[in-house]
């Protein structure tokens, strides 16, 4: 069976975005994050993503291979995202059009666990935090890589919301980047 990764940043006081939509911008990006984030998409095949998020990826990294001042990082990561199978969990969208993309509008717990008895490397959620919020209620995530960046911001989206069960989890690696990030990869535990 397939594994369900969910990667996201994350500020120290367990948040996922500001108050508004996509206030992302005191998540670190640099180098070594890139290179990190390089490795932990290397066993995906698979980007599975709400409405917002892949409408906004879509914007951007769809424009970033004929954009000149785009870097080598960003040309690697928009070709792999563009050959990468993209699904898209929505119950408004009525189609997708980037390429590689699916859509998913009924059924979602069962249809996600379908696409978990592939064959196939694993599948991620970049992102995409309410996606992620009721993947958690339907117990499908088997992985969480949590990258925690050096800033409280008080007010936002937090990781965890409305769990309706305990989740055990056991820590299977921790990294501590130059920048102050902490990289956490936690799975649950088999009980």
């Amino acid at each position: 069976m397939r594994k369900l990764i969910l990667y996201m940043h994350a500020s120290l006081d367990g948040f996922v975005q500001g108050e508004q939509d996509w206030d992302i911008g005191w998540i670190i990006h640099d180098e070594e994050m890139e290179q990190y984030a390089e490795e932990s998409f290397s066993t995906v095949d698979t980007v599975l993503w709400g409405r917002g998020t892949y409408l906004g990826m879509q914007q951007h990294w769809t424009a970033v291979p004929d954009n000149p001042d785009a870097s080598e990082h960003e040309k690697s990561h928009a070709a792999w995202l563009n050959k990468t199978q993209k699904v898209v969990i929505s119950t408004t969208l009525k189609s997708v059009d980037w390429n590689n993309s699916v859509l998913i509008n009924d059924h979602i717990a069962e249809e996600v666990q379908k696409l978990k008895n592939q064959a196939g490397q694993d599948m991620i959620v970049i992102g995409s935090p309410r996606l992620a919020h009721s993947l958690m209620q339907d117990n499908l995530i088997d992985e969480f890589r949590i990258n925690v960046n050096p800033i409280v911001i008080g007010k936002g989206l937090p990781v965890f919301h409305d769990v309706q069960q305990r989740m055990q989890l056991e820590l299977v690696q921790n990294r501590t980047f130059r920048n102050g990030v902490v990289g956490l990869v936690y799975r649950l535990k088999n009980e």
